[in-house]
């Protein structure tokens, strides 16, 4: 379907079926500090705490912030410059706090990077031997809490590296190189990935990273030892009337008992379309697999009129995706190339890590032998205007109206 293809020089062309318990992820205090109101304001924040790297287009306002020290992820963005919205969540109060948690150091940003599986026998955050549960879950400090160097830089993109050892459920050793570029895109730019132009009021800010694995160990990486995946991972603010959008393939269907079953009023599947409310009110994660979804996902904030939209390569032939559901899985290589979660209170204090809502993507499992290599681009593109302007857009990469997007849940 020729609405569904990932334009631009970066196209290259769910999870088992057993049940599990209800997943549980880490929660943290909910932020107690305000957020700052502009782009300016958090890259100020940013720059008390950490340092950071501000990439700027000199053909428009937009502008990206990445953090060396947490791998090198994109933390925030803006389309009107400092005093524009930045576009990114970020835990304000973590940061300010300085203090590692246990579990999890969720600092936000836009673009992060990952390893999978998260759960499953070939996962790498649980110890061998323990209980797939939340008290034995941690995201390796790798790719939480410790730096990736920076090797490259210029005006529009940064390059990070990092080597990395990481042990699987099944004990394994994994010497993993992990190298990332992130660009940020020229406004002119965007309609080679848009696949349609731009109203000159639209403001718009777009970025890409390239992240590549390399087998850095001397086993190869196949079914039996366990394969990774890269995971990309997008933290945005939530709001009342955002809704997240992912084009269905037909007789596609989405897993949605992540973290016990999406109720009804919060996911809708109609025939080429899913909708799930991106509000931070209700813990809810759902995933597709390839054979059900295309390389386009995004989101729409009604109240502040902002489209985000979210791009990956997924390669055309048949590949295994790696299962990330918590417990051993009868199908460990038949999991999802999508994720979206939205963020919410938890358990019987009501705890959240804060109020934002992810859209992730993920590679297909890297079977490589010693020397060999996995990319895998994730690309985050946001789009502020009036709904007259920005309906177009809506249409061609998802099939749909944006007033219909607005009224998927009334």
């Amino acid at each position: 379907m020729k609405k569904y293809v990932l334009y631009g020089t970066l196209c290259l062309a769910a999870c088992g079926p057993r049940k599990q318990p209800a997943q549980q992820p880490a929660t943290q205090p909910q932020q107690t500090i305000s957020r700052p109101e502009n782009f300016g304001a958090d890259v100020a924040f940013l720059e008390e705490h950490t340092e950071t790297i501000v990439l700027t287009d000199s053909t428009s306002k937009s502008a990206i912030a990445l953090a060396p020290a947490w791998q090198g992820r994109v933390m925030t963005s803006t389309a009107e410059g400092d005093k524009g919205k930045s576009l990114g969540w970020i835990n304000h109060s973590l940061i300010a706090e300085k203090k590692l948690q246990p579990h999890i150091n969720a600092f936000g940003g836009e673009d992060r990077f990952w390893l999978g599986p998260e759960g499953s026998q070939n996962s790498f955050y649980f110890a061998p031997g323990d209980t797939f549960d939340l008290a034995h879950w941690q995201v390796p400090a790798a790719l939480d809490s410790e730096p990736f160097n920076v090797t490259a830089r210029s005006k529009s993109a940064v390059t990070f590296e990092r080597n990395m050892q990481l042990p699987n459920y099944k004990g394994h050793i994994f010497d993993i190189k992990v190298t990332r570029t992130v660009t940020l895109i020229a406004r002119r730019d965007l309609r080679n990935y848009l696949g349609t132009d731009l109203h000159r009021s639209v403001h718009a800010v777009g970025f890409h990273s390239a992240n590549t694995i390399v087998n850095a160990g001397q086993h190869k990486w196949d079914t039996a030892y366990g394969m990774p995946s890269i995971w990309i991972l997008g933290m945005f603010p939530a709001a009342e009337k955002n809704t997240v959008m992912i084009p269905l393939r037909t007789g596609g269907t989405v897993k949605d008992d992540y973290f016990g079953k999406v109720p009804a009023e919060r996911l809708k599947t109609n025939k080429n379309i899913v909708y799930f409310r991106a509000d931070a009110n209700h813990r809810s994660k759902i995933g597709l697999r390839r054979q059900a979804c295309y390389n386009v996902l995004g989101s729409y904030d009604a109240a502040n009129k902002v489209l985000t939209v979210v791009q990956f390569t997924m390669p055309s032939a048949s590949h295994r995706y790696v299962n990330s559901s918590w417990g051993i899985q009868a199908k460990p290589f038949a999991g999802d190339v999508i994720n979206a979660y939205n963020d919410g209170p938890a358990g019987d204090s009501g705890a959240q890590m804060g109020r934002f809502y992810e859209l992730e993507s993920s590679s297909p499992a890297a079977a490589l032998k010693p020397g060999g290599r996995l990319e895998h681009y994730h690309r985050t593109i946001h789009l502020q205007g009036s709904e007259k302007h920005l309906d177009p857009v809506v249409k061609k990469l998802f099939g749909v109206s944006l007033k219909e997007v607005e009224n998927a849940f009334r």
